[in-house]
Order: C-alpha cells, then sequence, then structure tokens
C-alpha cells in the first residue's frame, strides 16, 4: 500500500458497519492534484477514520495558462468521484459530501466540472472558497489533541494554493489562501530529467518573490502577535505526508508513527536538495514516495523549505488531518 495515500485501484475491504450510538459520514475532497475520500465514524464530537482513499487524477494539468479545465482531467475526475461515492455508500455513509478547491474555483468553466461530477456520481459538487478552506484545515489540524494549547502556523499546500493559518486553540489571528501549489509551480516551471541548476533557481526566485512580495507582508503582523518562542509549524496534506514518510522510510500508512516525525531545517533542506538532484525514475524508486507523485513532490519540498528559512523556524510538525476532517465534522 501506497504509504502517503492509499491508492483506489487496489482499495480495502469496505468497513464493518459503525458501532452503536454513532454515525458514519463521508467527505470527498476534489483537489488540483488529487481526488481523496475520507469516510469516518462520528460519537458526539469524536472521530474515527475507518476508510482513507486517494486518487490522482491531476485536475489542474493544463489549466494555469488559461484557467480551463481540460477535458481529460474532468473525465478522470468525474470517475474517481463517482467510484469513492459508490464506496462511502457501500460503507453504509451518509450523507457523502462532494468539495472542491484551488482549481474547481479558479477555473472559468467550473460548471463542465460540476456537471461532469454530478453526472457521473448523482452528487453536487460543493466548491469552497480560500478562506473556507483555511479555516477547516485549521479545524481539522486542531483534532489532534498533542496540538492543543500550542499557538499554531499550519500550512496546507496543495496542488493550487497553499492556506497559511495561524491560531491558538480555536481561536485564529490570521487565515489566507495563496495562489501557490505542487501543480500550480510544475506547470509553470518544468524541470529537465534530472534537474538542472538552472531549474532550481527559478523555482527558487519564484518562490522568493512570492513570499517577500505578497504573503510575508501580510502574515508577519499578525506573527508579531504570537509567542514566537512556542510557535509550531505544522504541514497538512500530501507533501508533508510524504515528507515523513520519507525520512521515516514508511513503506505502509500508519497515522501515529507519521505524526510523531519532526523534520528540522536541515532534514527539509536535505530532502530538497536530495530530490532536486535525482531523475525522475530513480525519485520513482524511494521508499515513501509515490511514484506518481515523483514530479510534484520537488515543489513541495521547496514551499515548505522556503517557510523555514524565511521565518527562521527549527522544525516542521507533520498532520494527517486537515480540511476533511473538518469538513465532515461540519457536515455533521
Amino acid at each position: 500500500m501506497n504509504p502517503a495515500e492509499p491508492d483506489s485501484r487496489h482499495p480495502p475491504l469496505a468497513p464493518s458497519p459503525p458501532p452503536a450510538g454513532t454515525r458514519r459520514r463521508a467527505v470527498i475532497d476534489v483537489g488540483t492534484n488529487s481526488v481523496k475520500l475520507l469516510v469516518v465514524d462520528l460519537h458526539g464530537d469524536v472521530l474515527h477514520p475507518v476508510l482513507e482513499q486517494s486518487e490522482q487524477t491531476r485536475l489542474g494539468a493544463g489549466f494555469y495558462g488559461t484557467h480551463q479545465l481540460q477535458r481529460g482531467p474532468i473525465a478522470q475526475t468525474a470517475a474517481a468521484v463517482a467510484t469513492f461515492v459508490r464506496a462511502a455508500r457501500a460503507s453504509g455513509a451518509a450523507p457523502i459530501r462532494i468539495i472542491g478547491t484551488s482549481a474547481a474555483r479558479d477555473a472559468h468553466n467550473a460548471a463542465e466540472l460540476c456537471a461532469a461530477i454530478q453526472h457521473a456520481a448523482g452528487l453536487p459538487l460543493e466548491i469552497i472558497s480560500g478562506e473556507q478552506e483555511a479555516d477547516w484545515a485549521f479545524h481539522g489540524v486542531a483534532t489532534d489533541p498533542h496540538l492543543a494549547g500550542h499557538p499554531l502556523l499550519i500550512l496546507d499546500v496543495g496542488g493550487g494554493s497553499t492556506e497559511f493559518i495561524l491560531g491558538t486553540g480555536q481561536h485564529q489571528q490570521f487565515r489566507e489562501s495563496f495562489p501557490l501549489g505542487s501543480v500550480r509551480l510544475l506547470e509553470k516551471f518544468p524541470v529537465a530529467d534530472p534537474p538542472s541548476a538552472a531549474d532550481w533557481q527559478r523555482c527558487h526566485d519564484e518562490l522568493e518573490q512570492t513570499l517577500t512580495r505578497q504573503i510575508l507582508p501580510r502574515l508577519q503582523p499578525a506573527l508579531a502577535r504570537v509567542d514566537r518562542a512556542n510557535l509550531l509549524l505544522v504541514g497538512t496534506g500530501g507533501a508533508t505526508t510524504i515528507l515523513a514518510c520519507i525520512h521515516a522510510g514508511m513503506t505502509d500508512f500508519d497515522r501515529h508513527r507519521i505524526e510523531a516525525v519532526r523534520l528540522t531545517r536541515a532534514d527539509v533542506q536535505h530532502h530538497r536538495e536530495h530530490l532536486w538532484r535525482l531523475p525522475l525514475a530513480q525519485r520513482r524508486t524511494i521508499t515513501g514516495l509515490p511514484p506518481n507523485r515523483a514530479d510534484v513532490i520537488l515543489y513541495g519540498v521547496a514551499i515548505y523549505e522556503a517557510i523555514l528559512q524565511h521565518l527562521d523556524l527549527p522544525e516542521l510538525r507533520v498532520s494527517t488531518r486537515g480540511l476533511r476532517f473538518a469538513a465532515v465534522l461540519d457536515a455533521a
């Protein structure tokens, strides 16, 4: 099994019926890079995942030049959603919520995606704002009791956008979504095989410009009001989960082991330098790195390295929770 995201082509057995007194809910997240399913059992506000699946459909492929979603990725995405709806129904989940993020909300032809999903899956796609995505990312990560009481800077690096959320407990001091993501960078800065020094420099320069001109001027005033000595940087989403699996040499998905990983700034720099030296074929053989993520991981790790350096933070923690956890709680 892929340690970072279970592959829908080899699904596990359907979970047993929910225990008495619980409610089974499902959310399907239509992202720029992947479609993801989460099925949970809820007892009050306590959430227990029972089924998690992911399929890379690369909805954002060929998108950023025209902001038109392409027919092939739309069809693949709708088919993946339909597969996950069937899996969720087979597990006994109801209701089933389908949400769309960066590529869906930025597309000029989002109606085509909505129609394709409605036709294939029989359920509507709910396209959420960047602010809603950031809010859910924060509340999902905050379901981890180990993070309670700490000031948190949460980064949700996706394919098309990155959400920055700063807060403590249930109170947020800052939340914003920025047009910075792994697929977006891949489309704008494709690399040679293996990547060249010039390839890295172009990506690095873009990150520097985006951070210094767009992100940090908005984030720094909020950071100045928190306890920096106790601030934790927490990454959620595929990029950090993959980094944790690479770092720990993990061959299966284990939420507790992944969330126990601590990546120092030097660790992240080491992984970025190593990945950017290797040809694609070699990256695909790395333990913990899904072969179909071997291209976009270059940009995900570069984003985290840049944030750690610019904010002078010592380490990156990892959360496997985030958007879907909060969305399913919200639906309940």
